[in-house]
């Protein structure tokens, strides 16, 4: 017996003075850099600020969750998303509200969009489009009580630009760094950028380090007139 099931999804708003932003991509996109350097612009401005990464690098769950990214633990695909979300519950609470409601500027290396488009890769190749719309609102539907960044930047490129970026990087490769895997992820991205186009917005991280940050500055400060 096959049932249809759909449902609607908000997302908790920054009720607090401090923003919220959040650096998403690929493993190579350069995702990580651009949030140093958005940290050392907000820096030179004299805003407090702090550049925290999810998955966090912290025990118990940050370590293990490290652990199943590099390949030294396995774990079904239900129980990682669990433990993401576990993960980002006490990030949350300990980290991102308080220092939100201080008036700080937090600067996030992925956050829970990331779930979505790699939780999508773990069971892209049984799904259909429709199918593929409920696993991410599964997922999603575990965030929906957590803040959502003021502003979400996705830095895009190709998973062949990723791969190549990646091979240059003195470190081992982890489980997701696979050209196919990328490509399955850009595409998790991809279709979360057009879904929710409101929350997301794309940068060409094919370009110079420096204009990639130049333009995510700019659309930062169009809103805000820093």
């Amino acid at each position: 017996m096959k049932y249809h099931v759909s449902f609607d999804i908000d997302f908790r708003r920054n009720p607090y003075k401090g923003r919220y932003i959040a650096v998403e991509g690929i493993d190579g996109s350069g995702k990580s850099t651009q949030a140093e350097k958005l940290k050392e612009y907000f820096e030179e401005k004299r805003k407090k600020v702090l550049l925290t990464h999810e998955p966090t690098r912290k025990p118990p769950i940050g370590d293990l969750i490290h652990n199943v990214i590099q390949g030294n633990i396995k774990l079904p695909a239900s129980s990682f998303q669990y433990l993401f979300a576990a993960d980002r519950e006490v990030h949350s609470k300990t980290t991102i509200e308080p220092f939100l409601e201080q008036g700080k500027i937090i600067i996030t290396d992925r956050c829970f969009w990331s779930s979505v488009a790699y939780g999508i890769l773990d069971k892209s190749d049984k799904l259909n489009g429709s199918e593929i719309l409920l696993v991410a609102q599964s997922i999603l539907s575990m965030y929906h009580q957590f803040i959502i960044p003021d502003f979400t930047f996705y830095i895009k490129i190709s998973e062949e630009a990723a791969v190549k970026r990646l091979a240059k990087m003195d470190k081992k490769q982890e489980y997701y760094e696979t050209l196919e895997k990328l490509k399955k992820i850009k595409e998790g991205y991809d279709w979360l950028a057009k879904k929710f186009s409101n929350e997301i917005i794309t940068i060409n991280g094919e370009q110079s380090v420096e204009k990639v940050t130049a333009d995510i500055i700019k659309i930062y400060d169009l809103r805000f007139k820093n």
